[in-house]
């Protein structure tokens, strides 16, 4: 048989599963496209090298821009070809084999009746959610890329998945309406404790098929916008200057920022978020803010209703069969939402119905959700929806930014001098030209996440049967993406354990796998606020770097995971004036 025809049955053979006509498809596209000029009788390509540049996309749609952004996905053309001929970079698995059955899939035993939740119980189990970064690490170091933690008490299956190449499979399969990994307290507080207020329109988080695709529809165009995200750049300056004002207030004698200034960043996130999705300042940065006023409630509230998810579903899941004391609260924070949110709606209608419009530019984010969408519900939900995930996301991850800023003079100094270049004067307005020069930024941006990766993993629920690394595995098991563990995999990221902004920038030459790190996970259920969140942090780090010097004169902080995973510990950051 020639090599030729041994390389279309190798592909027929590799995608058995799949229509005949989607195969026939796949190989006259690599045909037509590439030439293939070296295959030999081990199926490996020695012609196919994919480059960082051929594959990754400037962040902005400005052409001149030098950074590399999460669309380089789009353009992975060279990449699908090697992923159809190679078989040198996936799990152990050869089309030709057996597939192998669920039941064989390594991974801890379960025990009698507790099955494995007795390893998240506090006090007699192995596992800390404080430590599950390490507890992924654990897992793919003691059974390899795939490992299967069953039998946990009123949840399906979790099946970890360390390998880059079937995170993208599994991604690029699904259709229109992914099912996320749910959080089945915020599934039940939406569908039975408050049916009430959601009925039909559940929001997008925690919430699966049609009614997510639904609600999204009815968000996403003016929340996506590249012009509607710009029109807040200078009410993010306004918020971050006064935050860099109130951080000045706050250094003590040594110039270093309170024990607490952990908190003082999710005030200045919650001051963002709120005149985003609520089109109001709340007053978080008042230096008198007192302990039960209305801004530091939400900001406990949001800690509290996030922080509590991994306690509810792993540690102490018995609230879905008896009301805990746990989960009484987190339905009173939840209920605290509600009414926050629908007050500031309300209040925003009223604006609105007084404000004389002459298109649909002279409009917030919030008032156009409001004119299109008579019911002014969908503009409380998304609002409830992006301060719930936002405020402890952005926060965690700004620590995380400036702890490392502050712990590396070298990175911080190539920040500065980068700034000066495109900010000479520190009190000119930011403008989007600036934010599109800022390649250094988001490139360290982007390392930090890498390496210190805020949301430990992604994952999607199987809704059906799917063949990964060998194993047939049965539609309703929860994969899970530990990015935090396949971001740092030399498989993956060329010397993936040094810290080097410059990987992501254009002219890198080493490998960096566009599925290995993404920070807000990919496809239809990328992250909806990711374009605010990006801008909320590059304008801080502008700001605050190119007029101040970070240092750090306190032991070392580990990292944890609350929620999300950050430095835990004092943040004492110094704060000098350049």
């Amino acid at each position: 048989m020639s090599s030729v025809r041994i390389f279309l049955t190798k592909i027929r053979s590799k995608h058995a599963n799949e229509p005949l006509k989607s195969v026939e498809n796949k190989i006259k596209s690599i045909l037509k496209s590439t030439p293939i000029t070296a295959v030999g009788d081990n199926f490996k390509t020695r012609t196919y090298s994919t480059k960082v540049e051929d594959t990754f996309l400037p962040l902005s749609h400005n052409s001149n821009s030098n950074d590399i952004s999460d669309a380089r996905m789009q353009t992975r053309k060279r990449s699908s070809v090697q992923e159809l001929i190679t078989t040198d970079n996936m799990c152990p698995y050869n089309a030709q084999e057996t597939v192998k059955p669920y039941s064989e899939l390594p991974g801890p035993r379960p025990m009698p009746i507790l099955g494995n939740t007795w390893r998240l119980i506090p006090y007699i189990g192995q596992y800390q959610i404080s430590e599950f970064a390490e507890v992924c690490k654990m897992l793919y170091d003691k059974y390899g890329k795939i490992v299967r933690l069953s039998n946990l008490i009123g949840r399906p299956d979790l099946l970890f998945i360390y390998d880059a190449d079937e995170i993208e499979k599994i991604y690029r399969r699904e259709g229109p309406t992914p099912f996320r990994p749910s959080m089945p307290c915020l599934v039940k507080y939406k569908s039975e404790i408050r049916k009430d207020f959601f009925g039909d329109l559940p929001g997008v988080v925690g919430v699966h098929g049609e009614p997510w695709r639904l609600f999204r529809t009815k968000v996403q165009k003016p929340v996506l916008q590249i012009q509607t995200v710009k029109k807040y750049i200078e009410p993010i300056e306004d918020v971050t200057n006064d935050f860099i004002k109130r951080m000045v207030e706050m250094k003590d004698d040594k110039d270093d920022m309170p024990a607490d200034f952990d908190n003082e960043i999710h005030k200045w996130s919650l001051e963002c978020i709120g005149r985003v999705a609520l089109d109001v300042r709340l007053g978080c940065l008042d230096p008198k803010l007192s302990a039960d006023s209305e801004p530091q409630k939400i900001i406990d509230a949001a800690k509290y209703a996030l922080r509590n998810v991994a306690t509810l579903e792993l540690k102490a899941p018995f609230w879905r069969y008896v009301k805990t004391p746990l989960w009484t609260k987190y339905v009173n924070n939840m209920n605290f939402f509600v009414e926050i949110c629908s007050k500031y709606i309300d209040m925003a209608l009223e604006n609105l119905s007084k404000k004389t419009i002459s298109s649909d530019s002279d409009l917030s984010l919030l008032e156009r959700v409001l004119k299109e969408e008579k019911n002014t519900k969908i503009a409380c939900i998304m609002a409830l929806d992006m301060i719930l995930v936002g405020i402890d996301t952005i926060s965690m991850a700004v620590c995380s930014m400036l702890y490392q800023l502050a712990t590396r003079p070298d990175e911080q100094e190539k920040m500065y001098q980068e700034l000066v270049k495109v900010l000479p004067d520190p009190n000119t307005p930011v403008t989007s030209n600036h934010l599109d020069n800022l390649f250094y930024v988001k490139a360290f941006i982007k390392e930090v996440f890498r390496v210190y990766s805020t949301v430990i993993g992604n994952g999607r629920t199987l809704h059906e049967d799917t063949i990964i690394c060998g194993y047939r595995i049965p539609k309703g098991v929860q994969t899970v993406f530990p990015t935090i563990i396949t971001g740092n995999m030399e498989e993956y990221v060329t010397d993936s354990q040094s810290f080097r902004p410059e990987r992501w920038m254009r002219g890198f030459q080493g490998k960096l796998h566009p599925f290995a790190s993404l920070p807000y996970g990919h496809g239809a259920r990328m992250c909806l606020g990711r374009r605010f969140a990006d801008l909320e942090m590059q304008i801080l780090l502008l700001k605050l770097i190119r007029s101040y010097r970070l240092e750090f004169h306190h032991d070392p902080l580990k990292y944890a995971v609350s929620f999300m995973y950050a430095p835990e510990g004092e943040l004492k950051i110094r704060m000098i004036k350049r």
